[in-house]
């Protein structure tokens, strides 16, 4: 189960767990750098595949970076790299040429670096015994970032995470956060007593302590990609961050969709509408929507990853670039039987961290965000072939492909595409949805074809906007830049 530590425990690149060891005192699979404290993490591939001024960029030296054994504070608030902060991180970069100045970006990092001041040791839980007879100070309220994909949301939230001076915080994927929320409460209800027979259980309800749990956990939480599509999700989160709020922790999330249109659309909606005012009560709203998106901007490229069915001997192209992977593996190309919460997720070509598969293997079966992401933590590079156009009668498929390209992203994963259409016109809202699985559940929910055409699980309105972050997002993943610094066979130096 994905805990959240009070040290930061993740690459500061790709954002990928490192497992503290109390026994070796180490972390697993971890690079600490000369001069660089324990907070500054850096899984392998991450240390040997990025560029220092990448490195730069993507990391800074935050506030508790001083050399091991040294204060870890500095008197001065300037880092080792010589940034103050986010803005001054950011001027730096427009300076160099690394960067090109926005002016949207500029305004939502202005906000950011005040509460990156504001939060200089900043704790949600009480310092001492005698500081639990005081008034509790305010904690500050945090930032909703919500624009196009493609427009800097989440450089700069994590630009604004590594200098946050408090070790009591945590960068994660929105769907991962989830993820980890249902298991810790699935992990609640078995620990309960059982009922006895004849007798009526008391109700309980995990949310509450769940949401302590967390906030001991963390005093700054990072949510990237913060949606919701998950009527499991949409029904607990008011009372969920409700009480994280209330616990004192403070949230940065960046996002899409601005709050008033979360789950729009979804199932029972109108329960999920209160937890829009706890949010705007707790974050202040800002968008970052400069109308460019930077992941499509010219950049080398990584060559041809991206293939069309149509094109002569196309098969045999893909074959041979497996191949050439695979020999640099450590191991034989097998089938390999993925175990995911004692479920068996099996797939049919893979050798050691590259896996060959097809889109019926990955988005036809009744996968998710679980699936994805340990696929993501396994593999560095993944094979995805035969993805057909997809229609509103696919949107259930086209929904496990924007999740499994979001997972893959996130942990900086490489793809080769065989596809029947190109990119931009792999998703097309329209065509004969008359035979429609949909019709089955509507039915089964009692509703009409009237009333549920307005639902976003039926009309595929959901599908078509995420979309348009996947194509951003594997225009992005065919660049130079992000299939070398997705390469995990380079060993630890």
């Amino acid at each position: 189960m994905l805990r959240l530590r009070p040290l930061s425990t993740a690459c500061f690149i790709c954002h990928r767990l490192n497992v503290w060891s109390p026994n070796q005192k180490t972390y697993c699979s971890v690079t600490l750098l000369p001069g660089y404290s324990r907070h500054n993490n850096f899984c392998p591939a991450c240390l040997q595949s990025t560029s220092p001024l990448e490195l730069t960029y993507r990391v800074g030296v935050s506030g508790y970076s001083g050399p091991v054994g040294q204060p870890e504070e500095q008197e001065s608030g300037v880092d080792a790299a010589g940034f103050s902060g986010p803005l001054d991180h950011y001027n730096g970069l427009i300076r160099t040429g690394t960067l090109r100045e926005d002016d949207h970006q500029r305004a939502v990092l202005l906000k950011l670096d005040q509460l990156h001041k504001t939060l200089r040791g900043y704790r949600n839980s009480p310092t001492s015994i005698f500081s639990r007879f005081f008034t509790k100070p305010k904690p500050p309220k945090g930032y909703y970032i919500y624009g196009d994909v493609g427009t800097g949301k989440t450089m700069v939230m994590d630009m604004f995470y590594s200098y946050v001076e408090t070790e009591k915080k945590k960068r994660v994927h929105f769907h991962g956060f989830m993820l980890d929320v249902h298991k810790r409460i699935h992990r609640l209800k078995q620990s309960m007593p059982k009922r006895k027979a004849g007798k009526m259980a008391k109700s309980y309800d995990p949310i509450a302590p769940i949401a302590e749990e967390i906030s001991e956990e963390a005093a700054l939480l990072c949510f990237d990609e913060f949606q919701v599509t998950d009527i499991a999700d949409a029904m607990i989160l008011k009372q969920l961050f409700e009480n994280l709020f209330l616990n004192g922790v403070v949230v940065v999330a960046t996002s899409n969709r601005p709050p008033e249109d979360l789950y729009k659309n979804g199932l029972q909606r109108v329960n999920f509408v209160p937890f829009i005012a706890v949010l705007q009560k707790y974050c202040q709203t800002l968008r970052l929507d400069s109308g460019i998106d930077y992941r499509k901007r010219n950049r080398p490229s990584a060559g041809k990853l991206y293939f069309l069915s149509s094109e002569p001997a196309v098969e045999t192209t893909l074959d041979k670039m497996f191949d050439e992977l695979a020999f640099k593996q450590n191991d034989i190309t097998r089938p390999r039987v993925l175990n995911v919460h004692n479920r068996k997720v099996r797939l049919s070509k893979v050798c050691g961290t590259i896996a060959d598969c097809t889109f019926e293997e990955l988005c036809d079966r009744p996968l998710g965000a679980s699936d994805y992401l340990e696929m993501s933590r396994l593999f560095d590079t993944v094979f995805i072939r035969h993805i057909p156009l997809l229609t509103l009668n696919k949107k259930t498929q086209a929904r496990r492909l924007i999740t499994l390209v979001d997972a893959l992203y996130e942990h900086k994963v490489r793809v080769v595409i065989l596809a029947d259409h190109p990119l931009e016109d792999l998703f097309v809202h329209d065509g004969d949805h008359s035979h429609d699985e949909s019709h089955i559940l509507m039915d089964d929910l009692g509703l009409k074809r009237e009333e549920a055409s307005s639902l976003s699980i039926f009309s595929g309105e959901e599908e078509k906007f995420a979309f348009q972050r996947t194509v951003s997002r594997l225009t992005e993943m065919q660049t130079e830049d992000y299939w070398l610094g997705g390469d995990r066979s380079i060993k630890q130096v």
